[in-house]
């Protein structure tokens, strides 16, 4: 009767461990998981911030030594990833092909600018720091108008923001559980080895050595 129970305790503790044993994989894997999709997240959305572009429209009265001056003035700036001259011909012919018809030779003139079109790095794309650099770059001189998309730089921000939240509000949910689940798991060590235990009290070693290699185990 009493191999019986003991066979039985210790067929009990065994599928105890390999259920918390599976238990902590899970949690971890999941851990994983979540921590792929915030990082694939955060590269999703850097490289949309960087597809955003920031349009410097530059006066009639600019000469070419200016806008050259500050092309390079704004190929330098650490928040720049490219610039790209756009003569006020090119945006012409861009406008026509895109409205298929002619539009200079209705209105006989054309009433577009040179301009730059910036992208910038990922971590610069941010309404603040957008503001910041817009002011900045529009007391050049020869600097008519800045413009840019700052409702889809909020929505991307704002989105980004709560993603970032929600995902580690359930990486914290699932730490938790997984510290749960290993203070179970040593437990359950304490108790298949109480006998062990005992034994090494009443020879005198110490709860640090006694609990020293069930922390290393588990």
């Amino acid at each position: 009767m009493h191999t019986r129970t003991e066979r039985y305790n210790r067929r009990k503790l065994i599928s105890s461990y390999f259920s918390v044993t599976l238990s902590i994989t899970l949690v971890l894997f999941l851990l994983g998981l979540l921590g792929f999709l915030l990082i694939n997240a955060k590269n999703f959305t850097d490289s949309y911030k960087e597809n955003l572009i920031m349009s410097v429209f530059l006066k009639d009265t600019a000469k070419e030594a200016d806008i050259q001056q500050l092309q390079k003035t704004l190929s330098s700036a650490n928040y720049i990833k490219k610039v790209q001259f756009i003569s006020k011909e090119q945006a012409a012919q861009s406008f026509i092909e895109e409205l298929g018809e002619d539009f200079i030779s209705t209105i006989g003139d054309n009433p577009l600018k040179n301009s730059f079109d910036l992208t910038l790095k990922a971590d610069y794309v941010a309404p603040e720091k957008m503001e910041e650099i817009k002011e900045s770059i529009l007391q050049n001189a020869s600097v008519k108008e800045v413009t840019y998309d700052r409702d889809s730089v909020e929505k991307i921000h704002s989105n980004l923001r709560q993603i970032s939240i929600a995902i580690l509000s359930v990486s914290a949910v699932f730490t938790l559980v997984a510290m749960l689940l290993i203070n179970s798991s040593i437990r359950l060590s304490v108790y298949s080895k109480r006998f062990i235990i005992k034994t090494m009290q009443l020879v005198g070693a110490t709860k640090a050595f006694i609990r020293k290699p069930f922390i290393i185990t588990n």
